[in-house]
């Protein structure tokens, strides 16, 4: 594969085996990534790039696997990562959220919103995820876009809304939408950060809400998220006020579609599996998030089977008190090892369906594949390299087993997003990470103290003098 044009490369990312994820799915063993501006220039054999462009800065990737940058298609990026650790997993359904997330929220500040982010991405990129769907910010999405903006990690924000008499935070649903409004126009799609029309979904929002935001996303070019049926509840919530299952209320009322990114979608019997299929509505998938909440993902997931028969679906690590790790590795990992397991049957998704999950799937499934996913011509300088050095590594096998099944983010050495040096040898170098952390600790122990939620710990902690 060749790039054409006269532009000259400012970067050659040379002699790792390159993941492309292309059509072909090809892998160029000591193969070159050259990088010009912000976009993939070619992708091909090292002797070849270098003589087309000798003098070329190079970035030695030998004795590596590069990959494109991976997506999360559902984060929360404010409300857990002041707080990690500190909601309990042993708790009944649905008895954190007013006891935690509700407090927390509430008392979180300008500055946690930002700070909470600048955690969340720091994370993110070092784990090799350069794509960033927001689950949804309460209060401060401008901060949280200025974090992400720091950072260098690409993705699209939104601000939750809700208008449910009587639930914290709730406003009527034109003023909801007037606030969604203004956000996706300060952050037009196609940008490095994008607006997104973000509902907390669930049985929060009325059908003028639901109908009005997907008009929104549809009128704007811009997408839509909401969280709907990562347990039974919402199932046995929409029957008793509509009389239908949660996704096939949507249906009726035309909010599904392309524009729409739909987190979890656990509990779907037949009919709302159908619906989703018919109207390309695209899923978030958070495997760990479900079995430490035990919502019963292994019960009622239907994950593998709508992937299995065309359905957009992505992968997302959901909050830092749910699925607690921003490794899209892992999560990809255990999709596919349920699916196998889940159907008692080893030959169906593996290690290369997990890859497609976590990048060219993924990317498609929040509108961007013709962006990123790849490591193409013409695409977004998104790439990974993961050095191949470690036992976990040796020897070397296929490709795609060791990325799934023998490694994690911990294997992630660089990073670059739209060209720009996002992570040096396992180091973010866009935030001082350990200024980063002291912050981090003095704000989680004000914002934990602000909100008076509860603290308690597995075990007896000690101090040692």
């Amino acid at each position: 594969m060749s790039g054409a044009g006269p532009t000259r490369p400012d970067l050659l990312v040379v002699g790792g085996d390159v993941v492309t994820m292309n059509a072909r799915r090809e892998v160029l063993l000591g193969g070159t990534v050259a990088v010009a501006g912000e976009r993939i220039l070619a992708v091909g054999a090292t002797g070849e790039l270098r003589a087309r462009w000798p003098g070329t800065p190079e970035w030695d990737a030998s004795d590596c696997v590069v990959t494109p940058g991976m997506v999360n298609a559902h984060l929360h990026q404010t409300g857990d990562p002041l707080a990690r650790a500190r909601i309990p997993d042993d708790l009944p359904p649905g008895a954190a959220v007013d006891t935690w997330a509700v407090p927390l929220h509430a008392a979180h500040r300008p500055d946690d919103d930002e700070l909470s982010a600048l955690l969340a991405g720091v994370e993110s990129v070092r784990n090799g995820v350069t794509t960033i769907i927001e689950a949804g910010t309460v209060a401060h999405p401008h901060r949280v876009a200025a974090a992400m903006t720091e950072v260098g990690v690409r993705g699209g924000i939104g601000a939750w809304g809700w208008d449910v008499p009587g639930a914290p935070f709730a406003a009527p649903a034109a003023e909801v939408l007037d606030r969604l409004g203004e956000l996706v126009a300060a952050y037009p799609a196609g940008g490095s950060v994008e607006g997104w029309v973000t509902l907390v979904g669930h049985g929060l929002a009325s059908d003028e809400l639901l109908t009005g935001a997907a008009d929104l996303a549809r009128d704007t070019g811009s997408r839509m998220t909401m969280h709907l049926s990562p347990s039974s509840a919402d199932p046995d919530d929409y029957l008793r006020r509509t009389g239908r299952r949660p996704v096939l209320h949507l249906a009726e009322l035309g909010v599904l579609g392309p524009h729409l990114l739909l987190a979890h979608a656990v509990w779907l019997d037949d009919a709302e599996v159908e619906a989703l299929l018919a109207d390309r509505t695209a899923v978030a998938y958070c495997p760990w998030a479900y079995l430490r909440l035990g919502q019963g993902v292994t019960h009622a997931g239907r994950h593998a089977e709508f992937s299995r028969r065309g359905g957009r679906l992505a992968l997302g690590t959901d909050a830092g008190n749910a699925a607690d790790s921003a490794d899209l590795l892992r999560t990809a990992a255990l999709a596919v090892g349920l699916a196998k397991d889940m159907a008692i049957d080893p030959t169906g998704l593996g290690a290369a369906e997990a890859l497609e999950l976590a990048t060219i799937g993924g990317a498609e499934a929040v509108g961007m594949a013709d962006r990123i996913g790849s490591l193409e011509p013409g695409k977004f300088a998104d790439l990974v390299v993961h050095d191949a050095t470690g036992p976990q590594w040796t020897p070397r096998g296929d490709i795609a087993q060791q990325l799934v099944w023998s490694s994690d983010g911990r294997s992630v050495r660089d990073v670059l997003i739209g060209g720009r040096v996002v992570v040096r040898d396992h180091t973010c170098v866009t935030v001082d990470e350990r200024a980063l952390r002291t912050f981090a600790a003095r704000a989680s122990t004000a914002l934990l103290a602000r909100a008076g939620v509860p603290l308690r710990t597995c075990w007896p902690t000690v101090p040692a003098h």
